[in-house]
């Protein structure tokens, strides 16, 4: 692949990124209009995950944004965002009980997630230190500096692929939990299933953007020699 070819590959990959992004926003809206027929909100229903798991020290908080859900393993809390945690939505529930699937990916010590959280400080300062190494060394002619900007970004390569198996596991355990407490019916749970499909696509999109932009520097290395 030539370095010209690196910029079609990104492009193509921007797309697929965006057509993620806007698939799993409509998807979520479109989910969230649906009220679950035990009429639970996205906090109770992430409270009766973590109670039946036996999970007790793990917090849930509202906070604002959309689609800002996480959880946070080193303060030990989930964190919904409003939508999510207030209304009674299939989509609210899906999303909170995803978010559960990580706190008990923690707590059975789940080694990509722990990988992926140890990896963490590197892959922030892989993509802040990418670009200014990267040009500094172009200019000054220092193949040094290019490569050790290659190699920082790196880190945040292998964070966005280790996401994957973290993200797609957590969905499984939401999926199999909700089944199985009864958190949603079948019929729900196919639903459910789209909400957090449609949400997985968007990390597949972001690794892959991080391996394009990682082949480019690559090719953009070899050019400069």
């Amino acid at each position: 692949m030539g370095y010209g070819s690196s910029y079609i590959l990104l492009f193509f990959l921007f797309i697929m990124a965006s057509l993620a992004s806007m698939g799993v926003k409509s998807t979520f809206n479109r989910y969230h209009k649906v009220r679950n027929a035990r009429n639970l909100t996205g906090a109770e229903a992430a409270d009766m995950m973590l109670r039946q798991n036996g999970i007790h020290d793990v917090k849930i908080e509202r906070v604002k944004g959309y689609l800002s859900d996480h959880y946070d393993p080193r303060a030990k809390t989930i964190r919904l965002s409003e939508p999510v945690y207030d209304n009674p939505s299939i989509a609210s529930v899906s999303v909170a009980c995803h978010e559960v699937g990580h706190a008990i990916q923690h707590a059975n010590e789940y080694v990509p997630l722990k990988m992926r959280t140890a990896l963490l400080p590197l892959a922030q300062l892989g993509s802040q230190a990418l670009w200014p190494l990267f040009m500094i060394g172009i200019v000054l002619s220092l193949p040094q500096l290019i490569n050790i900007g290659i190699l920082f970004f790196s880190f945040s390569v292998i964070f966005q692929l280790l996401t994957l198996p973290v993200e797609f596991n957590a969905s499984s355990r939401a999926i199999l939990m909700m089944d199985q407490l009864g958190i949603l019916s079948s019929e729900e749970n196919a639903s459910a299933k789209k909400v957090l499909n449609a949400a997985a696509m968007t990390y597949v999109a972001a690794a892959a953007m991080a391996v394009g932009q990682l082949i480019r520097m690559l090719l953009l290395r070899r050019s400069s020699d």
